[in-house]
C-alpha cells in the first residue's frame, strides 16, 4: 500500500513564501526521518528523447548555495553545479525512461517510473521523499508532493539540476546521430526549427510518436 499524498507531518497549506529552502526537509527531520530525498524530472514536454529523473539526498548542514530551480539557472550555471551537487550530496541517483516507454504507456507514467528508478539507485536509501509536482511515486516510501517544489526545496532543486543536465547531455549525443533536428539546441522541444525538420524529414527513432506534433 502506498503512502497518502498529504502526510500529517506537513501543514495543510504549503508555505511557498518561506525563505528557508530546507523548511520541508526540516519538517521531515522533526517527524523522525533522518535521510530525506528530493526528486524531480526533466523532459516531460519535448517531442523526442527520454524523460530523465534525479534523486538527491543532501546532508544536514550542506547548503549548496546558488542551486535553485534548474529552469531559472543558465546552462553554464547548471553545468557548474552538476559536479558540486554530486560531490556534496550524500547520495544521488538518475533514472532514464525511453521514448518507447512513453509511447507504450504515457508521459505521466513514464515520469513516475523515471523517478522510481532514480530513487532505487540511491545508496543509502532515504526514509522520506520530497517530490516535485502533485503525483506520488509508486513505491512504498513515505513521501510528500510539493507544487513548484523545485522553487521551495533545495533538495528538489538539486534533483532538477541533475535531471536537466543529464538529459541535455543525452540529447546532445543524439544530435550526432540525427543532426537535422537540432537536438543540441532544442533538446527535443518543439521549436520552429525542430517542427520544420519534422515536416521535411519525418520522425526519427527517438521521437515520441504518440505526441500530436510528431504523429
Amino acid at each position: 500500500m502506498f503512502p497518502p499524498k498529504n502526510l500529517p507531518l506537513f501543514p495543510g497549506t504549503i508555505n511557498s513564501s518561506t525563505s528557508d529552502l530546507f523548511y520541508y526537509e526540516g519538517l521531515a527531520r522533526k517527524a523522525g526521518y533522518s535521510l530525506i530525498g528530493g526528486v524531480d524530472e526533466a523532459g516531460r514536454g519535448p517531442l523526442a528523447g527520454p524523460v530523465v529523473a534525479a534523486a538527491v539526498i543532501i546532508p544536514r548542514g550542506t547548503e549548496l548555495a546558488g542551486v535553485r530551480d534548474s529552469k531559472k539557472m543558465t546552462s553554464k550555471a547548471r553545468d557548474d553545479a552538476f559536479p558540486v551537487i554530486q560531490r556534496q550530496a550524500l547520495a544521488t541517483g538518475i533514472g532514464v525512461v525511453s521514448n518507447k516507454y512513453i509511447d507504450e504507456f504515457n508521459i505521466l507514467k513514464a515520469s513516475l517510473e523515471a523517478m522510481k528508478r532514480a530513487v532505487l539507485t540511491l545508496d543509502p536509501q532515504p526514509g522520506f521523499l520530497l517530490v516535485d509536482g502533485i503525483q506520488t511515486i509508486p513505491m512504498p516510501l513515505a513521501q510528500r508532493c510539493l507544487k513548484k517544489g523545485d522553487q521551495i526545496s533545495r533538495s528538489i532543486s538539486a534533483a532538477s539540476v541533475l535531471a536537466k543536465v543529464y538529459r541535455d547531455r543525452i540529447m546532445r549525443s543524439y544530435h550526432d546521430m540525427y543532426p537535422v533536428y537540432g537536438f543540441d539546441r532544442n533538446k527535443g522541444y518543439g521549436t520552429r526549427e525542430h517542427l520544420a525538420a519534422l515536416r521535411q524529414y519525418g520522425a526519427c527513432p527517438i521521437h515520441r510518436f504518440t505526441f500530436k506534433r510528431v504523429a
